[in-house]
């Protein structure tokens, strides 16, 4: 069997990360998902992969190249072009991506699989296909049932009596949904497909292909499986997707580095006086990283590659990107510190490099000016003089 990854979205509902890395490259403690996918696929002797690419094409291109390295045969088909500005994307959409390729190259010759490139999942991608084989449809979709105040953000399904899809509904309303069981977007498919999608223009799989099988009475299954499905479509997800990690809560997640302590993990080459700070497990800390005495951090907790955490600095239930500077006063609670970005679980993002206070939290390699330092001394100043607590009374100055 044959696959196709889908990762050529703009990654919408999880920015700013995705304005410098695509979706399927969001790491999971340091994994990006996508990898995870293509080690799922080796494990059922899946060899050969195409990958759709738009935005931040090179991103993905350049950190899996031909697969080689992760055991498998990787190609591109990029969608989009080159301009005076350089690479400008423009999906075809999903089902789109999958004829550009049929039209090229003839590729898909055999039943295949596509997925997402978003998600952390263990399905049992070999049973889906005997399964999938003995209905002998034309397109199968695994299927997961949802809690109904959560319809709205996927594609929900009606199977009949012989599991045939009769209805697919894109994103509906709570109240017209007709179902709770969703499209986890991972899809079975015989090369007659492409019989249903146009060449050369935008076509979607959930909201244009799926509605044409069914009205065209075409044998189209739904499989309900029960499998660990970990979404990464919106900022709230990924946090949760990393609280999960840390928390032992997805099954078989290999956890990065080394125990060091109970509920502790570390890289290579950290500096920690572990007799002097405060370390509250689950928490993983990324290799050449120093955590200053005196600083405390709280877990669920994710401290990246090459950061500082200063002495002072209060970190509970954070996810702080690589080559991050936390400040010695700076309180963070509940954020992911993504670039110049200190984002909060709910989406919301205050930018950092806009605001007064970006000497708090920014990139450790940058050097302080002079009008930091300045900065720095009078609030510092500030605190001494009037005997503050500068989580209790100064509430400007968090980034919390």
């Amino acid at each position: 069997m044959k696959a196709m990854i889908l990762a050529a979205g703009k990654g919408t509902r999880v920015r700013p990360i995705t304005n410098e890395m695509p979706k399927p490259m969001i790491p999971i403690l340091r994994k990006p998902v996508m990898e995870s996918i293509i080690d799922l696929l080796r494990a059922h002797d899946v060899h050969e992969v195409v990958v759709n690419t738009s935005h931040l094409a090179p991103v993905i291109e350049n950190y899996f190249r031909d697969g080689s390295q992760h055991g498998v045969h990787m190609a591109y088909s990029y969608e989009g072009h080159m301009t005076h500005a350089g690479l400008e994307g423009k999906a075809l959409g999903s089902a789109g991506g999958m004829k550009r390729i049929q039209d090229f190259s003839g590729f898909f010759d055999e039943t295949f699989i596509v997925l997402c490139g978003d998600a952390w999942i263990d399905l049992d991608i070999s049973a889906a296909l005997r399964w999938h084989k003995e209905k002998g449809g034309i397109a199968t979709v695994i299927l997961q049932e949802v809690p109904h105040e959560e319809v709205h953000k996927y594609g929900v399904v009606k199977l009949d009596a012989r599991e045939r899809i009769v209805q697919f509904q894109e994103k509906p309303k709570q109240e017209e949904a007709v179902s709770n069981t969703i499209n986890t977007g991972i899809y079975l498919f015989e090369p007659e497909i492409f019989r249903y999608i146009p060449s050369g223009v935008e076509y979607d799989i959930g909201s244009q292909l799926f509605p044409a099988l069914v009205a065209a009475g075409e044998e189209f299954y739904g499989l309900p499986m029960d499998f660990q499905w970990v979404d990464i479509g919106s900022v709230p997800d990924v946090w949760a997707a990393t609280r999960m990690a840390l928390q032992g809560q997805i099954k078989g997640f290999p956890m990065p580095g080394k125990e060091v302590r109970p509920g502790v993990w570390t890289g290579i080459n950290t500096s920690i006086n572990w007799e002097k700070v405060k370390i509250i497990p689950p928490v993983y800390i990324g290799s050449s990283t120093k955590i200053e005495a005196g600083a405390e951090i709280v877990g669920p907790c994710m401290i990246g590659a090459n950061c500082v955490i200063e002495s002072g600095a209060e970190i509970s239930q954070c996810l702080i990107s690589d080559y991050t500077r936390v400040g010695g006063i700076a309180v963070l609670d509940n954020k992911l510190v993504f670039g110049g970005d200190c984002i909060s679980p709910d989406g919301s993002v205050l930018n950092l490099g806009e605001t007064q206070i970006r000497w708090l939290v920014d990139d450790m390699r940058r050097a302080l000016n002079p009008g930091d330092i300045h900065d720095m001394l009078l609030f510092s100043n500030m605190l001494s003089f009037h005997e503050l607590n500068a989580r209790e009374t100064l509430p400007e100055l968090e980034v919390a």
